[in-house]
């Protein structure tokens, strides 16, 4: 198939790896990085530019597209596509823009949990219109308190309360100054759930769905897990507490009445679905929906999926997932992200990187932030790249991305040490 991947990021890079190992395929990725180029043809296109994409799709002979990152599909690039007399034929992954609102809108998507009897936390949701009343409601809340910006913030959208007063004066900032923008002109309002997270990822039609191996990512930027939360330091597959019995409770209690609502509500979803999980005590809630696979999450679940991506896209396209087997590779993979010096603050860009070449064995170096210049790679973002490995367990897995990762340099590089530190000592069950 001719395929074009939406992305530049290492999410991205792992899916077009997936597709370039497992399957025979013409893989172009718009705009790319470094590594996506030596996978496939690189195309300087930016994933907001629709009308580029979609001439594009036409001069190439495009058969299917499958976008990386959430903001073309919370923008609607389905619904420009499906209007289109030639590109409504393509086989697009991605859902409409009203089912995009799973993750653009906080709020959709709690109503959404609500009308189909889906665990999560207890919330309201506030505007400019009612402040005076959320100021009150968030004053004699229970500690700690979530707030979380209604739309699409980067990931900086959330934001955990110790005190009543901290709760007050961020939801002054949010709602009176906006201080994420047209994402926090809604403000939703969350109880806080104690316990341990991982996500879930599923190719679903709208109707039918395939599961994807599991994850656990880490977000904070500090070893044991402190500090400031970013786009993600690193993750691990499988989740060693995610047996069957919870998985099974996962299934039955979200899985199920998320896809079955989808169908209800006659929502146009063909794609992925991403489920943030926490498990309080044995019973699974979610904490939230993505309309697009996760980063890191992606860098440890695509080298674990032994079948072809590509292969169960098309399938969910076609409404043919009844006839896909999902086979995964049994070892454990851990990915460790190299990030630059000062993020998830201030940083430089344009830091060249040596140790690229470096003779990789069962491990897999995907690119994040990186672009080439004059024949050079260089730093190009705050996550920069990221080493996966394979392991019989954890600790083994992460001890094969660090060695990797001491032979690669760039100025200010930092990495978390300790990625799956929780499970050091544990064994997969047999």
């Amino acid at each position: 198939m001719k395929i074009l991947v939406l992305g530049s990021g290492g999410r991205e890079h792992a899916l077009v790896w997936n597709m370039s190992m497992r399957g025979q395929h013409e893989l172009f990725i718009a705009p790319g990085n470094p590594g996506t180029a030596a996978l496939g043809t690189n195309v300087n296109l930016g994933v907001n530019d629709f009308e580029g994409i979609g001439a594009f799709c036409k001069e190439k002979g495009i058969e299917m597209v499958v976008a990386g990152p959430e903001e073309p599909l919370v923008k609607g690039i389905w619904d420009f596509f499906k209007a289109d007399s030639v590109l409504k034929d393509l086989l697009f992954i991605g859902p409409s823009q009203r089912g995009a609102q799973l993750e653009g809108s906080k709020a959709f998507a709690k109503a959404f949990m609500e009308r189909h009897h889906i665990p999560t936390a207890a919330y309201k949701e506030f505007t400019a219109a009612n402040f005076e009343e959320g100021k009150e409601y968030i004053g004699a809340h229970t500690l700690p308190v979530v707030l979380k910006a209604d739309g699409l913030a980067a990931g900086k959208g959330v934001v955990i309360c110790q005190t009543n007063e901290e709760a007050v004066a961020e939801f002054e900032a949010m709602i009176q100054e906006s201080k994420f923008g047209e994402a926090s002109r809604k403000v939703v309002v969350e109880e806080f759930l104690s316990g341990i997270e991982m996500s879930v990822f599923l190719v679903t039609d709208g109707k039918e769905y395939v599961l994807l191996p599991q994850a656990k990512d880490y977000k904070r930027i500090g070893e044991k897990d402190s500090g400031l939360n970013t786009g993600g330091m690193g993750a691990v597959s499988p989740v060693l507490f995610a047996d069957a019995a919870f998985m099974q409770k996962v299934t039955d209690r979200i899985i199920r009445p998320t896809v079955n609502g989808l169908h209800k509500e006659g929502i146009a979803y063909t794609g992925f679905v991403f489920i943030g999980l926490i498990k309080v005590g044995d019973d699974p809630f979610v904490i939230e929906y993505n309309c697009r696979m996760g980063d890191p999450e992606t860098e440890v679940v695509m080298p674990r999926l032994k079948t072809d991506l590509a292969t169960i896209c098309k399938a969910a396209a076609e409404n043919k997932l009844s006839e896909i087997t999902v086979e995964e590779d049994p070892r454990t993979a851990v990915t460790i992200m190299a990030v630059s010096g000062g993020y998830p603050g201030d940083y430089e860009k344009g830091y060249k990187i040596t140790g690229l070449d470096q003779r990789m064995g069962d491990s897999i170096l995907f690119h994040a932030g990186t672009k080439e210049q004059e024949g050079q790679v260089i730093t190009n973002g705050g996550r920069v790249l990221c080493v996966t490995s394979f392991g019989d367990t954890v600790k083994a897995a992460v001890d094969q991305s660090k060695a990797l990762l001491k032979n690669i340099h760039f100025d200010d590089m930092y990495y978390r040490r300790d990625i799956g530190y929780e499970f050091f000592n544990e064994v997969r069950p047999t």
